[in-house]
């Protein structure tokens, strides 16, 4: 039996795991706190298309009752990483795949990427190289995230919308652990295609929310408001085309172009962005691995960034604001 453990099973996590026990395949979670405990009295509870399903996933608190995972997929927000590391280790042994299913620029992002950037730490992201040392990139899967989920309370999960997890080898290889998640998670019911170049995809995602967040952030606005406002519209439409450019020169194609993708934007409607959540819960923001390494990587590759850098700065400061009262 594939061992498969979730660690940050909130959302998304909790998402992915559900659909997985629904399915037979026996899931580890770790998980603390009120949702922790919910988890482990009363099941994770799933609510989609009209039906809530009660599943039972295993439930950890120490990652070294645990140990090494075939699969450990990541569904935490970049910047919790960082904090995470002495849990994980106990799930990652020498053959496990680290399944990053993270948004924004990952630190895996320049592993096998060719040319002269192969292998360049991102500062922003991972600033000691602490993340590369724990999470090798020689062990990580690739993994857009597409369903939209919430915990509406400690234990349940509401998916509203989405059912693709997007696979990916760094070096665009076919491999058999990429292809072998792909069949379980296919077997849950969920879209899971294997793509050879995941960077592509990674930025078509990343292109709205390296835009849609910071702005929704700074003005408290959801995206139908930033998007119909001519204002906001036009500053995140320059701040993705400066984003674009910086993705051409780094190996991306892009598959559409920037007016649709602010139209996929729209379609989401009255929708507060995760950023905007953050800033209003007291969370710390997802900035550095949506905008911040966009602009890191603009300068490697020699593209001025005038309205990213100005994003940028405003969005860190409103952190540190809220940080500091």
């Amino acid at each position: 039996m594939t061992s498969i453990c979730v660690f940050g099973a909130g959302a998304i996590g909790g998402l992915m795991a559900a659909k997985l026990e629904m399915a037979g395949m026996p899931v580890t979670v770790v998980a603390r706190g009120p949702h922790g405990a919910a988890l482990a009295s009363k099941g994770l509870v799933l609510r989609s298309d009209g039906h809530e399903t009660v599943t039972r996933p295993r439930v950890a608190t120490d990652p070294s009752d645990v140990g090494p995972q075939d699969y450990l997929v990541l569904t935490l927000k970049a910047h919790s990483l960082l904090p995470a590391m002495a849990q994980l280790a106990p799930l990652i042994g020498p053959h496990t795949t680290i399944v990053a299913a993270i948004n924004g620029v990952p630190w895996w992002y320049t592993f096998k990427l060719g040319g002269d950037l192969d292998g360049r730490r991102i500062e922003s992201v991972d600033p000691d190289g602490a993340l590369t040392s724990a999470l090798p990139p020689a062990q990580v899967l690739g993994s857009i995230v597409y369903p939209a989920a919430d915990v509406v309370e400690p234990g349940v999960i509401e998916h509203t919308y989405g059912d693709r997890f997007t696979l990916g080898e760094p070096d665009g290889s076919r491999s058999e652990r990429a292809a072998r998640l792909s069949e379980l998670l296919i077997k849950a019911g969920l879209k899971a295609p294997v793509r050879p170049r995941i960077r592509d995809e990674l930025w078509i995602k990343l292109w709205g929310n390296m835009a849609f967040n910071p702005v929704s952030a700074l003005t408290g606005a959801t995206l139908d408001r930033v998007i119909s406002d001519s204002g906001t519209h036009a500053v995140c439409r320059a701040l993705m085309l400066e984003g674009q450019t910086v993705a051409e020169k780094l190996g991306v194609k892009f598959a559409i172009g920037v007016d649709k993708r602010i139209a996929g934007g729209a379609e989401v409607g009255a929708h507060k962005t995760s950023m905007l959540q953050d800033l209003e819960r007291g969370r710390p923001l997802e900035i550095e691995a949506l905008l911040g390494a966009v602009v890191e990587m603009s300068e490697w590759v020699g593209v001025d960034m005038p309205i990213g850098r100005a994003v940028l700065a405003l969005v860190r400061q409103r952190a540190a604001t809220r940080e500091h009262g």
